[in-house]
């Protein structure tokens, strides 16, 4: 069951009103979600069942994205106003420095809101930021024809391409190594997410100046990367480790891109063990 909060967010305009979609199941200490570029928070379904069981659970939709409504005119999605963002959504929701994991977007936001002491452990899951510039250059491509191919295609030949193993591949190969295990209802839906995101092409001009430089220090860091990630390759973890040397580095094999739907019983271990 999806719930909203709306809080104000200073601007150049003034406080402006934010509203944020999420779902919350579980018991224990709070643990933050948060998705990458065009996916919403049902990204994270494989997973919330088994972290429920021992953490408070908050999966978000990010702001112009899933059932979040965009950002008020005046406000950039930026690393800087999203991070703020969240750190007013917490206190919205008397969240006391939470645990957070993050996939893509989600695990470089995910890294900010540490680096500014917010969370009290981070996972980041192929965390964006990390890239060469020609690897930025790829990823970014990636998203924008993915995008622009779902677009174009009419919702009865997504459903019907979902329906199979071989269809969901043609539709989600590009983020998941095992698309055949994605359910053909989430395909359909993580399709429509993409296709309605207001947020995507902001989001993705503003990354295009985003390369993650600093340390993480005092709070336990993950950084865990599938060996079969497409988007954002597997070397981009070995530079996050020398950029936040006392991170853990967890190698996800046979997952890609988004790998709560690869493994997820690993993808929860690491998470679990991550915000101990």
């Amino acid at each position: 069951m999806s719930e909203t909060v709306s809080f104000k967010v200073p601007s150049p305009k003034g406080p402006q009103p934010v509203t944020v979609s999420y779902a919350r199941v579980g018991r224990g200490e709070p643990l933050l979600l948060l998705h990458g570029i065009g996916h919403h928070r049902q990204a994270w379904d494989p997973v919330v069942d088994i972290l429920a069981t021992e953490r408070d659970v908050i999966a978000v939709d990010l702001p112009g994205f899933g059932a979040s409504p965009g950002l008020p005119e005046g406000l950039a999605y930026d690393l800087a106003t999203t991070t703020f963002v969240f750190g007013a959504f917490c206190e919205a929701l008397e969240l006391d420095r939470p645990h957070v994991a993050g996939n893509s977007l989600g695990g470089l936001l995910a890294l900010e809101l540490g680096r500014e002491k917010l969370v009290r452990s981070v996972t980041a899951l192929s965390p964006a930021g990390f890239w060469s510039p020609a690897e930025r250059r790829y990823a970014f491509g990636v998203l924008l024809t993915m995008r622009q191919i779902a677009r174009r295609m009419p919702l009865p030949l997504v459903e019907r391409l979902s329906r199979s193993a071989a269809g969901r591949t043609m539709l989600t190969s590009t983020i998941y190594a095992r698309p055949g295990l994605r359910a053909p209802e989430a395909v359909v839906a993580e399709t429509l997410a993409l296709v309605r995101a207001t947020g995507f092409d902001e989001t993705l001009r503003s990354g295009t100046a985003v390369q993650f430089t600093e340390d993480v220090p005092g709070l336990p860091v993950t950084v865990a990367w599938g060996t079969r990630d497409m988007l954002l390759v597997r070397r981009q973890g070995v530079r996050a480790k020398r950029i936040i040397p006392k991170a853990r580095l967890v190698r996800l094999p046979g997952c890609g891109h988004c790998p709560m739907n690869d493994d997820p019983a690993l993808v929860a271990r690491v998470i679990l063990d991550g915000s101990r």
